[in-house]
């Protein structure tokens, strides 16, 4: 079994295909194809509060070109979904109906808290029914972070803190404050607490950081990274540490973001599993498949 699933962010525009396997009793998910399109529409929506032409043209030949691609992956479902810079375009209604118009797609904004849901279902399976997690997903225009303790998410919340924003100046100290007294508040009282962290920007640096095995990023070593990181202009983040051009600019708020969120609950390591919102998608296409066959 194959499905499709499209996260349009605030940095860049994902399709991910993803192959089902059934074995007997077991489901894994084999990621089949990624591609990821560097639109940066958070510059437009949290800058001007409007996506602009320039871009709209750009993300509806985006989705042709994946419109294409899931028809000749013959898939058996996909789903679209956009996130925080669709959320506060004045004019992403109008964006939409283009999108389902000329490229023949649906796509649905959702919001923060149905974002953190999605993405927590990549991991819940196989955490342990003893453990303390707290959730970490960092985009372009929010922070979505929900915690779970014994297995129950006891606190969950989105916020309008994201790279982008962070980039140009748009979080204003009270919404900083805030972010900052959530996160001690709820991690207070809780025990060791393990972060678990996805969105592009986490995922580099975990890949950055060189560490082997799936093994957890501790806070200690991504302080040090995220510091000779930001040592180096965008344009040598580029040249000597091979980043992306439209990766060296954010990681750095994304580092300051993830740091924070750390400090504030004393956490001291952070898993990074390499999935998120594309994936949490896909499971639920699954899901929702096995629901259909059974009725």
């Amino acid at each position: 079994m194959k499905f499709a699933s499209i996260d349009i962010g605030s940095n860049a525009v994902r399709l991910l295909f993803c192959n089902v396997i059934e074995d007997k009793g077991k489901v894994s998910f084999k990621k089949s194809e990624l591609i990821r399109i560097p639109l940066r529409l958070g510059e437009d929506a949290f800058l001007h509060k409007r996506i602009t032409q320039k871009k709209a043209t750009r993300l509806i030949t985006t989705m042709k070109a994946f419109k294409h691609l899931i028809s000749v992956h013959e898939v058996l479902d996909y789903k679209a979904c956009a996130t925080a810079a669709l959320r506060a375009a004045q004019n992403s209604s109008d964006i939409i109906r283009r999108i389902r118009k000329e490229a023949g797609l649906s796509v649905e904004v959702i919001d923060g808290k149905t974002e953190a849901s999605i993405i927590y279902s990549n991991h819940s399976a196989g955490l342990s029914k003893t453990g303390s997690y707290l959730y970490i997903d960092i985009g372009g225009g929010s922070t979505e972070l929900t915690l779970i303790i014994r297995g129950k998410t006891v606190a969950s919340k989105s916020f309008n803190i994201g790279t982008i924003l962070l980039l140009y100046g748009k979080v204003s100290d009270e919404t900083w404050l805030e972010f900052k007294e959530w996160v001690r508040k709820s991690a207070q009282g809780k025990g060791v607490i393990t972060a678990i962290g996805s969105g592009g920007n986490i995922n580099k640096l975990y890949k950055m950081s060189e560490e082997k095995g799936n093994k957890p990023l501790p806070y200690k070593k991504l302080k040090q990274l995220a510091a000779q990181i930001e040592s180096y202009s965008p344009k040598d983040r580029v040249k000597i540490l091979g980043l992306n051009p439209d990766r060296a600019d954010v990681i750095v708020p994304a580092s300051k973001i993830l740091l924070t969120i750390m400090k504030c609950a004393d956490i001291k390591n952070i898993m990074v599993p390499e999935i998120g919102l594309s994936d949490g998608i896909v499971r639920g296409l699954y899901q929702e498949y096995k629901k259909r066959k059974k009725r």
